[in-house]
C-alpha cells in the first residue's frame, strides 16, 4: 500500500473530481457516508452521546456532514465549530447550511467560550484540523485538546489527529489530539509509523473514499506500507526437483566468549528461512555449543579461542551474515578490515560489525554494493550521526544508503527498509520482540533469503515482514513478557504458512441500514 504525501493526496482529490465529473462537495458527501457507516456499524444506534468538534476547513466540513447523517439516524449529538479563523472553506459552508436546514445550530467555540462537558462514556469525533495544517494551533485550541484528553472519552479522529502535521514533528506534544482511533482517507499517513508522531493515535484504519484507482496505481510515492498482499508476489516457491544445493549456502560470522548464542540464533534463522546449507564461523569456544545444540549447521572455527581474529574459510558461501555477538576486540577490527579487502560476496551486516564500521569509517567504502545493514536505533545513530527528529533521521538514512549503495534496515516498532531513496514500512511485529536475540534472528533470516536467490532489497523487506509475523504468531502462546528469540525462531515456518492462509470472512454491515450517497 502506497503512502502519499499531503500534496499527492490533494492531487488525488482533484483527479477523482475531474475524472468522475463530480464536485468537491459530492466527494465530501461520499466521505461523510463512509464515516457514518463505519461508526454506525460499530455502535448500532446505542444511546451514547457523540460530540463532534469541527474546524472551519474541509476536515470540519467532513465532520459537519457526518453529524447530519448521525442526526438523521437518531443519534444523540452535540456539534461544535472550533472557530479558530475567519476563513471558511466553501464545502464547510455548504454543509453547515444543510445542518441548519435541519434545525441544528452548532455551538461556535472561541477563545472566551466555556468548554462543553464531556462524559467519560461519550464519543468525541475530532474533525478540527486536517492534513493542510501548517502552523501550531492557538493556545486556546490547545486547551480544548487538553479538555478532551482529560474527559477520557473515546476519541475518533477524521483522517488525522488534529494538530498533527504530515511532514514534521510538532514542537508541543500537548498541541495534538490523542486519538484512540483514526480513520485515514484512502491511504495511511507516514506519521502513523514514526516513533515521535505515531503515539498520537492508538490505532488507525484506512477508509475507502473512492479516490481514482488509476491515480493511486500510477503515482509513485516515497514510502510503501508492507503487509501480506505486498509480500505474496515476492515469495519464491520451491521447485519439485530442487535440493539443498539449489537453495544456497549461508555463512554466519560472529560470536565471542559469552556471546556464541547470537550466532546460534542467526544460524538457525538462516536455515529456517530456507537456506539449503548453513555454516557458522565462530571462535573455538563456540564449537562445542553449536555442534551440540544445532546439528544442522556446519561449524568452522577461528584460530583464536575467544574472539574472531581472522576470517578465513575454504567454502564457497552464497552470502555472508556478519557481526552478531562478535565484539569489538582490536583483533576483530583488523579481521573485518582484512576480510573486506578480499570479499566479493553479498553481506548482511549487523551488531558489532556495524559498530566497527561506524568507528572506522574508511571501512564503509569497502562493503560490497547492496549490502544489507540492520542497525537498531543506537547503531544507526553511530552510522549516520544524531538527528533532530524522525524526519531528519529518515533524510540522513536515505543519504547514507545512497552514498554507500546499501540497503538500510532501521529496526523499530515499524521497521523501515530504505534503498534508492525509497522506504518500505513494515506492519508486523509486537512489543514482546524487544528482547535480546531477536535482532540476530533477523540477520539470519535476511541471509537465508539472499542465499535462496532473493535480491538484497526483497530479502530485507520480506525478512523483516516474516520476522515480525513470526513474533506475532509466537506471542499468542507466550504473551509479551515471556516472548523469547527462540520462540520467535520456532514460529518462522508458521509465518511462511501464514502467507497463504485464507482470512476468515468478516461480517458486513446491513446494506439497508447504512447511509447512502
Amino acid at each position: 500500500m502506497k503512502i502519499f504525501s499531503a500534496k499527492q493526496i490533494y492531487e488525488a482529490d482533484k483527479a477523482t473530481i475531474k475524472k468522475n465529473g463530480i464536485s468537491s462537495d459530492e466527494l465530501m458527501e461520499g466521505v461523510a457516508v463512509q464515516l457514518f457507516n463505519w461508526l454506525h456499524y460499530r455502535i448500532q444506534g446505542a444511546p451514547v452521546k457523540i460530540h463532534l468538534f469541527c474546524g472551519i476547513g474541509n476536515n470540519g466540513g467532513d465532520g459537519i456532514a457526518l453529524s447530519r447523517h448521525l442526526l438523521e439516524h437518531g443519534y444523540n449529538i452535540e456539534v461544535y465549530v472550533v472557530n479558530y479563523s475567519k476563513k471558511r472553506s466553501d464545502d464547510f459552508l455548504v454543509n453547515l447550511d444543510r445542518l441548519k436546514d435541519r434545525k441544528v445550530w452548532p455551538e461556535f467555540l472561541e477563545e472566551s467560550s466555556v468548554l462543553p462537558e464531556i462524559g467519560r462514556d461519550d464519543i468525541v469525533v475530532d474533525a478540527i484540523f486536517g492534513i493542510g495544517l501548517n502552523r501550531a494551533p492557538d493556545t486556546w485550541v490547545v486547551k480544548l485538546f487538553d479538555h478532551i484528553r482529560q474527559s477520557e472519552a473515546f476519541v475518533l479522529s477524521v483522517d488525522i489527529p488534529s494538530g498533527l502535521f504530515t511532514d514534521k514533528v510538532p514542537h508541543d506534544e500537548n498541541a495534538v489530539i490523542r486519538a484512540n482511533h483514526t480513520l485515514s482517507f484512502q491511504v495511511p499517513k507516514l506519521v502513523f509509523f514514526l516513533p515521535e508522531t505515531g503515539v498520537f493515535t492508538e490505532q488507525w484504519e484506512v477508509l475507502d473514499i473512492g479516490i481514482d484507482p488509476e491515480f493511486l496505481t500510477n503515482t509513485e510515492t516515497d514510502y510503501e506500507l508492507i503487509g501480506k498482499n505486498e509480500m505474496l508476489p515476492v515469495y519464491i516457491p520451491r521447485e519439485k526437483f530442487s535440493h539443498k544445493g539449489s537453495h544456497g549456502h549461508g555463512l554466519i560470522v560472529g560470536g565471542s566468549y559469552g556471546k556464541v548464542g547470537a550466532v546460534h540464533l542467526a544460524s538457525k534463522a538462516c536455515l529456517y528461512a530456507g537456506s539449503g546449507l548453513v555454516t557458522a564461523y565462530v571462535p573455538k569456544c563456540g564449537y562445542v555449543p553449536l555442534q551440540t545444540n544445532f546439528p544442522e549447521a556446519m561449524v568452522i572455527t577461528d584460530v583464536d579461542e575467544e574472539v574472531i581474529s581472522k576470517i578465513e574459510f575454504d567454502i564457497d558461501p552464497t552470502v555472508i551474515g556478519i557481526g552478531v555477538g562478535m565484539g569489538k576486540d582490536k583483533r576483530s577490527v583488523q579481521a573485518l578490515d582484512d576480510f573486506l579487502n578480499s570479499n566479493k560476496k553479498p553481506l548482511v551486516i549487523d551488531a558489532d560489525a556495524l559498530n566497527i564500521l561506524a568507528e572506522n569509517r574508511h571501512l564503509l567504502d569497502k562493503i560490497p554494493a547492496q549490502s544489507v545493514l540492520t542497525p537498531h536505533p543506537k547503531e544507526l545513530e553511530r552510522l549516520i550521526g544524531t538527528w533532530k527528529d524522525d524526519f531528519d533521521k529518515l533524510d540522513k538514512a536515505k543519504a547514507f544508503s545512497k552514498k554507500y549503495d546499501c540497503v538500510l534496515v532501521i529496526k523499530g516498532s515499524h521497521t523501515i527498509t530504505l534503498y534508492d531513496e525509497k522506504g518500505y514500512i513494515n506492519t508486523t511485529g509486537n512489543p514482546g520482540m524487544g528482547t535480546g536475540g531477536t535482532g540476530d534472528l533477523l540477520t539470519g533470516m535476511v541471509t537465508g533469503l539472499i542465499a535462496q536467490g532473493y535480491n538484497p532489497l526483497n530479502a530485507a523487506v520480506f525478512g523483516v515482514y516474516l520476522h515480525g509475523r513470526a513474533g506475532d504468531i509466537a506471542v499468542e502462546k507466550t504473551g509479551y513478557q515471556a516472548l523469547t528469540a527462540s520462540a520467535v525462531a520456532e514460529s518462522i515456518g508458521a509465518a511462511f504458512i501464514d502467507l497463504f492462509a485464507v482470512p476468515e470472512n468478516r461480517p458486513r454491515p446491513n446494506e439497508n441500514d447504512t447511509a447512502q450517497e
